[in-house]
Protein backbone atom coordinates (compact mmCIF):
# COMPACT_ATOMS: atom_id res chain seq x y z
CA UNK A 1 0.00 0.00 0.00
CA UNK A 2 1.28 3.45 -0.90
CA UNK A 3 0.08 7.03 -1.09
CA UNK A 4 0.28 9.27 -4.15
CA UNK A 5 -0.35 12.96 -4.79
CA UNK A 6 -0.10 15.26 -7.81
CA UNK A 7 -0.62 19.03 -7.96
CA UNK A 8 -0.78 21.66 -10.71
CA UNK A 9 -0.74 25.09 -9.08
CA UNK A 10 -0.26 28.80 -9.74
CA UNK A 11 2.78 28.93 -7.48
CA UNK A 12 5.42 26.74 -5.83
CA UNK A 13 4.15 23.25 -4.97
CA UNK A 14 7.02 21.89 -2.88
CA UNK A 15 5.47 22.72 0.50
CA UNK A 16 2.02 21.59 -0.64
CA UNK A 17 3.37 18.22 -1.72
CA UNK A 18 5.29 17.83 1.54
CA UNK A 19 2.18 18.62 3.59
CA UNK A 20 0.08 16.21 1.53
CA UNK A 21 2.59 13.39 2.07
CA UNK A 22 2.50 14.00 5.81
CA UNK A 23 -1.27 13.50 5.64
CA UNK A 24 -0.75 10.27 3.68
CA UNK A 25 2.10 8.99 5.88
CA UNK A 26 -0.13 6.23 7.28
CA UNK A 27 -0.13 4.64 3.83
CA UNK A 28 3.63 4.04 3.82
CA UNK A 29 6.56 4.47 6.18
CA UNK A 30 9.31 2.83 4.16
CA UNK A 31 10.21 5.64 1.75
CA UNK A 32 9.09 9.00 0.41
CA UNK A 33 9.76 11.10 -2.67
CA UNK A 34 8.80 14.36 -4.38
CA UNK A 35 9.36 15.43 -8.00
CA UNK A 36 8.62 18.91 -9.33
CA UNK A 37 9.01 20.56 -12.72
CA UNK A 38 10.46 24.01 -13.45
CA UNK A 39 10.02 24.51 -17.17
CA UNK A 40 11.60 21.47 -18.83
CA UNK A 41 13.68 20.59 -15.76
CA UNK A 42 12.69 17.82 -13.34
CA UNK A 43 13.74 18.19 -9.71
CA UNK A 44 13.68 15.00 -7.64
CA UNK A 45 14.29 14.17 -3.98
CA UNK A 46 13.57 10.75 -2.49
CA UNK A 47 14.89 8.25 0.00
CA UNK A 48 14.12 5.68 2.66
CA UNK A 49 12.34 6.78 5.82
CA UNK A 50 9.47 8.95 7.00
CA UNK A 51 8.54 12.16 5.20
CA UNK A 52 9.95 14.32 7.98
CA UNK A 53 13.32 12.52 7.75
CA UNK A 54 13.74 12.25 3.98
CA UNK A 55 13.45 15.93 3.02
CA UNK A 56 15.92 18.55 4.22
CA UNK A 57 15.84 22.31 3.74
CA UNK A 58 18.21 22.04 0.79
CA UNK A 59 15.88 19.50 -0.84
CA UNK A 60 12.90 21.81 -0.48
CA UNK A 61 14.86 24.71 -1.98
CA UNK A 62 15.76 22.58 -4.98
CA UNK A 63 12.19 21.33 -5.52
CA UNK A 64 11.16 24.36 -7.53
CA UNK A 65 8.20 24.59 -9.88
CA UNK A 66 4.44 25.00 -9.93
CA UNK A 67 3.58 21.35 -10.56
CA UNK A 68 4.75 18.09 -9.08
CA UNK A 69 3.97 14.67 -7.68
CA UNK A 70 4.74 12.89 -4.41
CA UNK A 71 4.79 9.36 -3.06
CA UNK A 72 5.00 7.48 0.24
CA UNK A 73 5.80 3.80 0.07
CA UNK A 74 5.81 0.60 1.94
CA UNK A 75 6.98 -2.36 -0.09
CA UNK A 76 4.71 -4.98 -1.58
CA UNK A 77 7.12 -5.82 -4.38
CA UNK A 78 10.84 -5.32 -4.65
CA UNK A 79 13.28 -4.70 -1.83
CA UNK A 80 12.28 -3.07 1.43
CA UNK A 81 15.80 -1.72 1.94
CA UNK A 82 16.92 -0.31 -1.39
CA UNK A 83 16.66 3.47 -1.68
CA UNK A 84 16.77 2.95 -5.45
CA UNK A 85 13.22 1.62 -5.25
CA UNK A 86 11.80 4.69 -3.52
CA UNK A 87 9.45 6.63 -5.77
CA UNK A 88 8.73 8.58 -7.95
CA UNK A 89 10.60 6.70 -10.67
CA UNK A 90 12.07 8.60 -13.64
CA UNK A 91 12.60 7.72 -17.29
CA UNK A 92 14.08 10.20 -19.74
CA UNK A 93 12.28 9.23 -22.96
CA UNK A 94 9.96 10.37 -24.31
CA UNK A 95 9.86 13.91 -22.90
CA UNK A 96 10.96 12.81 -19.42
CA UNK A 97 8.37 11.17 -17.15
CA UNK A 98 8.22 10.62 -13.39
CA UNK A 99 5.62 8.29 -11.89
CA UNK A 100 4.29 7.25 -8.49
CA UNK A 101 2.23 4.08 -8.16
CA UNK A 102 -0.11 2.71 -5.50
CA UNK A 103 -1.00 -0.93 -6.00
CA UNK A 104 0.53 -4.11 -7.32
CA UNK A 105 0.76 -5.60 -10.81
CA UNK A 106 -0.06 -9.28 -11.13
CA UNK A 107 1.72 -9.68 -14.49
CA UNK A 108 4.86 -7.67 -13.65
CA UNK A 109 7.23 -10.55 -14.45
CA UNK A 110 5.72 -11.09 -17.89
CA UNK A 111 5.73 -7.37 -18.59
CA UNK A 112 9.37 -7.05 -17.58
CA UNK A 113 10.33 -9.78 -20.02
CA UNK A 114 8.21 -8.06 -22.66
CA UNK A 115 10.07 -4.83 -22.00
CA UNK A 116 13.38 -6.52 -22.88
CA UNK A 117 12.23 -8.58 -25.81
CA UNK A 118 9.72 -6.30 -27.55
CA UNK A 119 10.09 -2.74 -26.30
CA UNK A 120 13.90 -2.75 -25.88
CA UNK A 121 13.64 -1.10 -22.47
CA UNK A 122 15.82 -1.88 -19.47
CA UNK A 123 14.27 -2.32 -16.00
CA UNK A 124 16.85 -1.59 -13.32
CA UNK A 125 15.01 -2.66 -10.14
CA UNK A 126 12.64 -5.39 -9.00
CA UNK A 127 9.81 -2.88 -8.58
CA UNK A 128 6.64 -3.38 -10.59
CA UNK A 129 6.24 0.41 -10.51
CA UNK A 130 9.30 0.84 -12.72
CA UNK A 131 7.78 -1.67 -15.12
CA UNK A 132 4.54 0.32 -15.15
CA UNK A 133 6.42 3.55 -15.86
CA UNK A 134 8.22 2.00 -18.80
CA UNK A 135 4.99 0.64 -20.25
CA UNK A 136 3.52 4.14 -20.07
CA UNK A 137 6.66 5.67 -21.62
CA UNK A 138 6.72 3.17 -24.47
CA UNK A 139 3.05 3.58 -25.31
CA UNK A 140 3.33 7.36 -25.12
CA UNK A 141 6.21 7.23 -27.58
CA UNK A 142 4.05 5.16 -29.93
CA UNK A 143 1.07 7.52 -29.58
CA UNK A 144 2.87 10.82 -30.22
CA UNK A 145 3.13 12.01 -33.81
CA UNK A 146 5.76 14.69 -34.28
CA UNK A 147 7.09 16.69 -31.36
CA UNK A 148 3.83 17.86 -29.80
CA UNK A 149 2.29 16.17 -26.81
CA UNK A 150 -1.43 16.66 -26.15
CA UNK A 151 -4.09 15.02 -23.95
CA UNK A 152 -5.32 12.82 -26.79
CA UNK A 153 -1.87 11.22 -27.09
CA UNK A 154 -1.87 10.57 -23.34
CA UNK A 155 -5.34 9.02 -23.52
CA UNK A 156 -4.22 6.78 -26.39
CA UNK A 157 -1.15 5.65 -24.46
CA UNK A 158 -3.11 4.89 -21.28
CA UNK A 159 -5.70 2.96 -23.35
CA UNK A 160 -3.00 0.53 -24.50
CA UNK A 161 -1.46 0.48 -21.01
CA UNK A 162 -4.78 -0.78 -19.60
CA UNK A 163 -4.72 -3.57 -22.19
CA UNK A 164 -1.21 -4.67 -21.24
CA UNK A 165 -1.18 -4.20 -17.47
CA UNK A 166 -3.02 -6.46 -15.02
CA UNK A 167 -3.63 -5.95 -11.33
CA UNK A 168 -4.33 -2.91 -9.16
CA UNK A 169 -2.92 0.53 -9.78
CA UNK A 170 -3.69 4.15 -9.04
CA UNK A 171 -0.97 6.36 -10.47
CA UNK A 172 0.18 9.93 -10.82
CA UNK A 173 2.75 10.92 -13.43
CA UNK A 174 4.35 14.22 -14.40
CA UNK A 175 5.74 15.29 -17.77
CA UNK A 176 7.75 18.55 -17.65
CA UNK A 177 6.43 21.27 -19.91
CA UNK A 178 3.11 19.43 -20.20
CA UNK A 179 1.37 18.59 -16.93
CA UNK A 180 0.29 15.92 -14.44
CA UNK A 181 -1.52 12.71 -15.37
CA UNK A 182 -3.54 10.43 -13.11
CA UNK A 183 -5.12 7.08 -13.93
CA UNK A 184 -6.84 4.20 -12.15
CA UNK A 185 -7.16 0.51 -12.99
CA UNK A 186 -10.37 -0.64 -14.74
CA UNK A 187 -11.63 -2.34 -11.57
CA UNK A 188 -11.15 0.72 -9.37
CA UNK A 189 -9.35 -1.34 -6.72
CA UNK A 190 -6.96 1.31 -5.45
CA UNK A 191 -8.32 4.78 -4.59
CA UNK A 192 -7.66 8.08 -6.37
CA UNK A 193 -9.56 11.35 -5.88
CA UNK A 194 -9.58 14.70 -7.70
CA UNK A 195 -9.87 18.13 -6.11
CA UNK A 196 -9.91 21.78 -7.17
CA UNK A 197 -8.96 25.03 -5.47
CA UNK A 198 -10.35 28.37 -6.68
CA UNK A 199 -7.28 30.50 -6.04
CA UNK A 200 -6.75 34.23 -6.63
CA UNK A 201 -4.83 33.43 -9.84
CA UNK A 202 -7.28 30.81 -11.09
CA UNK A 203 -8.04 27.14 -10.60
CA UNK A 204 -5.52 24.72 -9.15
CA UNK A 205 -5.92 20.94 -9.31
CA UNK A 206 -4.86 18.07 -7.10
CA UNK A 207 -4.94 14.27 -7.28
CA UNK A 208 -4.44 12.16 -4.15
CA UNK A 209 -5.00 8.71 -2.71
CA UNK A 210 -7.38 10.06 -0.05
CA UNK A 211 -9.68 13.06 0.27
CA UNK A 212 -8.12 14.07 3.60
CA UNK A 213 -5.04 15.28 1.72
CA UNK A 214 -7.19 17.52 -0.47
CA UNK A 215 -9.26 19.05 2.30
CA UNK A 216 -6.35 19.88 4.59
CA UNK A 217 -4.72 21.86 1.78
CA UNK A 218 -7.90 23.80 1.02
CA UNK A 219 -8.93 21.85 -2.09
CA UNK A 220 -12.55 20.90 -2.68
CA UNK A 221 -13.22 17.26 -3.48
CA UNK A 222 -14.63 17.13 -7.00
CA UNK A 223 -15.01 13.37 -7.35
CA UNK A 224 -13.22 10.04 -7.42
CA UNK A 225 -11.32 9.11 -10.55
CA UNK A 226 -13.48 6.47 -12.23
CA UNK A 227 -12.31 2.90 -12.93
CA UNK A 228 -10.23 2.91 -16.11
CA UNK A 229 -10.26 6.71 -16.28
CA UNK A 230 -7.31 8.95 -17.12
CA UNK A 231 -7.17 12.56 -15.93
CA UNK A 232 -4.87 15.13 -17.54
CA UNK A 233 -4.02 18.37 -15.71
CA UNK A 234 -1.97 20.51 -18.07
CA UNK A 235 0.70 22.99 -17.04
CA UNK A 236 -1.64 25.90 -17.83
CA UNK A 237 -4.21 24.31 -15.46
CA UNK A 238 -6.73 22.99 -17.94
CA UNK A 239 -8.53 19.79 -17.04
CA UNK A 240 -9.60 16.90 -19.27
CA UNK A 241 -10.55 13.30 -18.59
CA UNK A 242 -11.44 10.16 -20.50
CA UNK A 243 -12.29 6.57 -19.59
CA UNK A 244 -9.52 4.75 -21.46
CA UNK A 245 -9.84 1.23 -20.09
CA UNK A 246 -12.83 -1.06 -20.32
CA UNK A 247 -14.51 -0.39 -16.95
CA UNK A 248 -15.16 -3.51 -14.89
CA UNK A 249 -17.38 -1.80 -12.36
CA UNK A 250 -16.38 -0.13 -9.13
CA UNK A 251 -14.59 -2.67 -6.92
CA UNK A 252 -12.76 -0.75 -4.18
CA UNK A 253 -10.51 -2.65 -1.80
CA UNK A 254 -12.51 -3.32 1.37
CA UNK A 255 -9.34 -3.30 3.46
CA UNK A 256 -9.16 0.46 2.91
CA UNK A 257 -12.36 0.81 4.94
CA UNK A 258 -11.38 -1.83 7.48
CA UNK A 259 -7.90 -0.57 8.27
CA UNK A 260 -5.76 1.41 5.89
CA UNK A 261 -7.51 4.67 5.11
CA UNK A 262 -7.80 7.52 7.56
CA UNK A 263 -11.26 7.65 9.15
CA UNK A 264 -11.78 11.24 7.98
CA UNK A 265 -11.45 10.26 4.31
CA UNK A 266 -14.26 9.87 1.80
CA UNK A 267 -13.52 7.17 -0.77
CA UNK A 268 -15.79 6.20 -3.66
CA UNK A 269 -18.64 8.05 -2.00
CA UNK A 270 -18.26 6.16 1.29
CA UNK A 271 -17.16 7.71 4.57
CA UNK A 272 -14.47 5.52 6.09
CA UNK A 273 -15.59 6.56 9.57
CA UNK A 274 -19.25 5.73 8.91
CA UNK A 275 -18.27 2.33 7.50
CA UNK A 276 -16.31 1.51 10.65
CA UNK A 277 -19.16 2.62 12.89
CA UNK A 278 -21.49 0.34 10.96
CA UNK A 279 -19.08 -2.58 11.32
CA UNK A 280 -19.23 -2.07 15.09
CA UNK A 281 -23.03 -2.12 15.08
CA UNK A 282 -23.11 -5.36 13.11
CA UNK A 283 -20.40 -6.92 15.25
CA UNK A 284 -22.50 -6.16 18.34
CA UNK A 285 -25.26 -8.42 16.99
CA UNK A 286 -22.80 -11.31 16.75
CA UNK A 287 -21.52 -10.66 20.28
CA UNK A 288 -25.09 -10.77 21.63
CA UNK A 289 -25.63 -14.13 19.90
CA UNK A 290 -22.50 -15.58 21.44
CA UNK A 291 -22.94 -14.03 24.89
CA UNK A 292 -26.70 -13.58 25.43
CA UNK A 293 -26.25 -13.23 29.20
CA UNK A 294 -23.60 -10.58 28.91
CA UNK A 295 -20.61 -11.42 31.15
CA UNK A 296 -18.67 -8.55 29.56
CA UNK A 297 -17.53 -5.82 31.94
CA UNK A 298 -15.82 -3.46 29.52
CA UNK A 299 -15.16 -2.90 25.79
CA UNK A 300 -11.69 -1.72 24.72
CA UNK A 301 -10.35 -0.80 21.26
CA UNK A 302 -6.88 -1.36 19.90
CA UNK A 303 -6.03 2.21 18.90
CA UNK A 304 -6.55 3.77 16.49
CA UNK A 305 -8.46 2.28 13.56
CA UNK A 306 -10.78 0.06 15.65
CA UNK A 307 -12.11 2.92 17.82
CA UNK A 308 -15.27 3.66 15.78
CA UNK A 309 -16.30 -0.01 15.74
CA UNK A 310 -15.57 -0.43 19.46
CA UNK A 311 -17.55 2.71 20.34
CA UNK A 312 -20.65 1.48 18.52
CA UNK A 313 -20.28 -2.02 19.87
CA UNK A 314 -20.09 -0.76 23.47
CA UNK A 315 -23.10 1.49 22.96
CA UNK A 316 -25.25 -1.31 21.54
CA UNK A 317 -24.20 -3.70 24.30
CA UNK A 318 -24.78 -1.00 26.93
CA UNK A 319 -21.32 -1.83 28.34
CA UNK A 320 -18.70 0.75 29.44
CA UNK A 321 -16.17 1.79 26.81
CA UNK A 322 -12.62 2.25 28.11
CA UNK A 323 -9.24 3.12 26.62
CA UNK A 324 -7.22 0.38 28.27
CA UNK A 325 -4.35 0.53 25.79
CA UNK A 326 -2.36 3.75 25.45
CA UNK A 327 -0.58 4.25 22.16
CA UNK A 328 2.92 5.58 21.66
CA UNK A 329 2.47 7.69 18.55
CA UNK A 330 6.16 7.65 17.71
CA UNK A 331 6.12 3.99 16.72
CA UNK A 332 4.87 3.16 13.24
CA UNK A 333 1.94 0.98 12.24
CA UNK A 334 2.93 -2.57 13.11
CA UNK A 335 0.96 -4.12 10.26
CA UNK A 336 3.24 -2.52 7.67
CA UNK A 337 6.54 -3.12 9.42
CA UNK A 338 8.80 -5.63 7.63
CA UNK A 339 9.65 -8.78 9.55
CA UNK A 340 7.63 -10.80 12.05
CA UNK A 341 10.09 -10.30 14.91
CA UNK A 342 10.18 -6.53 14.37
CA UNK A 343 6.38 -6.44 14.45
CA UNK A 344 6.24 -8.49 17.66
CA UNK A 345 8.71 -6.29 19.53
CA UNK A 346 7.14 -3.07 18.30
CA UNK A 347 3.73 -4.01 19.76
CA UNK A 348 5.10 -3.65 23.29
CA UNK A 349 6.80 -0.39 22.35
CA UNK A 350 3.68 0.91 20.68
CA UNK A 351 1.00 -0.06 23.23
CA UNK A 352 0.94 0.03 27.01
CA UNK A 353 -1.86 -1.55 29.05
CA UNK A 354 -3.27 0.32 32.07
CA UNK A 355 -3.67 -2.29 34.81
CA UNK A 356 -6.44 -0.33 36.57
CA UNK A 357 -8.74 -0.83 33.56
CA UNK A 358 -8.14 -4.60 33.34
CA UNK A 359 -7.84 -5.90 36.88
CA UNK A 360 -10.57 -8.38 37.74
CA UNK A 361 -12.64 -7.66 34.60
CA UNK A 362 -13.97 -9.68 31.68
CA UNK A 363 -12.65 -7.60 28.81
CA UNK A 364 -13.91 -7.49 25.22
CA UNK A 365 -11.01 -6.29 23.04
CA UNK A 366 -11.93 -4.98 19.59
CA UNK A 367 -9.51 -4.79 16.68
CA UNK A 368 -10.15 -3.88 13.04
CA UNK A 369 -8.77 -7.21 11.78
CA UNK A 370 -6.47 -10.10 12.60
CA UNK A 371 -3.83 -10.67 9.93
CA UNK A 372 -0.69 -12.43 11.12
CA UNK A 373 -1.89 -12.72 14.73
CA UNK A 374 1.35 -11.26 16.11
CA UNK A 375 -0.29 -8.11 17.47
CA UNK A 376 -3.37 -9.99 18.73
CA UNK A 377 -1.29 -12.53 20.65
CA UNK A 378 0.78 -9.83 22.35
CA UNK A 379 -2.32 -7.80 23.23
CA UNK A 380 -4.08 -10.74 24.84
CA UNK A 381 -0.91 -11.48 26.80
CA UNK A 382 -0.69 -7.84 27.96
CA UNK A 383 -4.34 -7.90 29.08
CA UNK A 384 -3.78 -11.01 31.17
CA UNK A 385 -0.56 -9.61 32.66
CA UNK A 386 -2.58 -6.52 33.66
CA UNK A 387 -5.02 -8.64 35.66
CA UNK A 388 -7.90 -9.33 33.26
CA UNK A 389 -10.16 -12.12 34.53
CA UNK A 390 -11.25 -13.06 31.00
CA UNK A 391 -10.32 -11.89 27.50
CA UNK A 392 -12.71 -12.00 24.54
CA UNK A 393 -11.23 -10.87 21.23
CA UNK A 394 -13.48 -9.43 18.50
CA UNK A 395 -12.48 -8.57 14.94
CA UNK A 396 -14.51 -6.02 12.96
CA UNK A 397 -13.46 -7.88 9.80
CA UNK A 398 -13.74 -11.56 8.79
CA UNK A 399 -10.76 -13.95 9.04
CA UNK A 400 -7.93 -13.06 6.65
CA UNK A 401 -7.41 -16.49 5.09
CA UNK A 402 -5.96 -15.72 1.65
CA UNK A 403 -3.00 -13.76 0.29
CA UNK A 404 -3.55 -10.34 -1.23
CA UNK A 405 -1.90 -9.57 -4.56
CA UNK A 406 -3.32 -6.10 -5.17
CA UNK A 407 -1.09 -4.00 -2.94
CA UNK A 408 -1.61 -5.15 0.66
CA UNK A 409 1.49 -6.57 2.33
CA UNK A 410 0.24 -10.07 3.02
CA UNK A 411 0.99 -12.15 -0.07
CA UNK A 412 2.20 -15.32 1.68
CA UNK A 413 -0.21 -17.86 3.06
CA UNK A 414 1.97 -19.12 5.88
CA UNK A 415 2.05 -15.63 7.41
CA UNK A 416 -1.73 -15.53 7.86
CA UNK A 417 -2.90 -16.93 11.18
CA UNK A 418 -6.35 -17.81 9.75
CA UNK A 419 -5.02 -19.71 6.74
CA UNK A 420 -5.79 -23.40 7.27
CA UNK A 421 -7.06 -22.85 10.83
CA UNK A 422 -10.54 -22.94 12.30
CA UNK A 423 -11.81 -20.08 14.45
CA UNK A 424 -11.26 -22.25 17.53
CA UNK A 425 -7.65 -22.90 16.55
CA UNK A 426 -7.07 -19.18 15.94
CA UNK A 427 -8.55 -18.38 19.34
CA UNK A 428 -6.18 -20.85 20.95
CA UNK A 429 -3.21 -19.48 18.97
CA UNK A 430 -3.75 -15.91 20.19
CA UNK A 431 -4.51 -17.07 23.74
CA UNK A 432 -8.02 -15.60 24.08
CA UNK A 433 -10.96 -17.17 25.94
CA UNK A 434 -13.26 -16.52 22.99
CA UNK A 435 -12.93 -15.11 19.48
CA UNK A 436 -15.64 -13.35 17.47
CA UNK A 437 -15.35 -12.45 13.79
CA UNK A 438 -17.46 -10.26 11.54
CA UNK A 439 -19.13 -12.21 8.73
CA UNK A 440 -18.07 -11.62 5.11
CA UNK A 441 -21.56 -10.83 3.82
CA UNK A 442 -22.20 -8.57 6.81
CA UNK A 443 -18.96 -6.67 6.15
CA UNK A 444 -19.90 -6.20 2.50
CA UNK A 445 -23.35 -4.90 3.43
CA UNK A 446 -21.87 -2.54 6.02
CA UNK A 447 -19.65 -0.84 3.42
CA UNK A 448 -21.73 -1.06 0.25
CA UNK A 449 -24.83 0.20 2.03
CA UNK A 450 -23.42 3.72 1.97
CA UNK A 451 -23.10 3.82 -1.83
CA UNK A 452 -25.45 1.70 -4.00
CA UNK A 453 -23.21 2.25 -7.05
CA UNK A 454 -20.53 0.09 -5.41
CA UNK A 455 -21.83 -3.28 -6.58
CA UNK A 456 -18.81 -5.27 -5.48
CA UNK A 457 -15.83 -4.98 -3.14
CA UNK A 458 -12.36 -6.38 -3.72
CA UNK A 459 -12.18 -8.73 -0.72
CA UNK A 460 -9.83 -11.46 -1.91
CA UNK A 461 -7.96 -11.69 1.40
CA UNK A 462 -11.26 -12.69 3.02
CA UNK A 463 -13.04 -14.74 0.35
CA UNK A 464 -10.22 -15.89 -1.97
CA UNK A 465 -11.91 -14.40 -5.06
CA UNK A 466 -9.45 -12.45 -7.24
CA UNK A 467 -11.53 -10.16 -9.41
CA UNK A 468 -8.94 -9.58 -12.16
CA UNK A 469 -9.26 -13.24 -13.10
CA UNK A 470 -5.55 -13.83 -13.72
CA UNK A 471 -4.37 -14.93 -10.27
CA UNK A 472 -3.37 -18.60 -10.34
CA UNK A 473 -1.88 -20.91 -7.71
CA UNK A 474 1.38 -20.71 -9.67
CA UNK A 475 1.41 -16.91 -9.30
CA UNK A 476 0.79 -17.17 -5.54
CA UNK A 477 3.61 -19.72 -5.26
CA UNK A 478 5.94 -17.43 -7.21
CA UNK A 479 5.13 -14.46 -4.98
CA UNK A 480 5.81 -16.51 -1.87
CA UNK A 481 9.08 -17.80 -3.28
CA UNK A 482 10.19 -14.24 -4.12
CA UNK A 483 9.50 -13.13 -0.55
CA UNK A 484 10.91 -16.23 1.07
Amino acid sequence: MCGVVGIVSTGPVNQMLYDALLLLQHRGQDAAGIATAQGKRINLARGNGLVRDVFRTRDMRNLTGDMGIGHVRYPTAGSALSAEESQPFYVNAPFGIVLGHNGNLTNAAELQEDMYQRDRRHINTESDSEVLLNVLAHELQQAVSGLTLDPDAVFAAVTVLHQRVKGAYACVAMIPGFGVVGFRDPYGIRPLVLGVLEGPKGKEYMLASESVALEALGFKLLRDVAPGECVVLTEDRTFSAKVCGQPQGLNPCVFEYVYFARPDSLMDGISVYDARLKMGETLALEVVKRFPKGNIDVVMPIPDSSRPAALQLAMHLNVPYREGFIKNRYVGRTFIMPGQEVRRKSVRQKLNAMATEFKGKNVLIVDDSIVRGTTSREIVSMARESGAKGVIFASAAPPVRFPNVYGIDMPTRHELIAHGRSDEEICQAIGADALIYQGISEMRDDVQGFNPSVKCLEASCFDGHYITGDVTPALLDRLEAARG
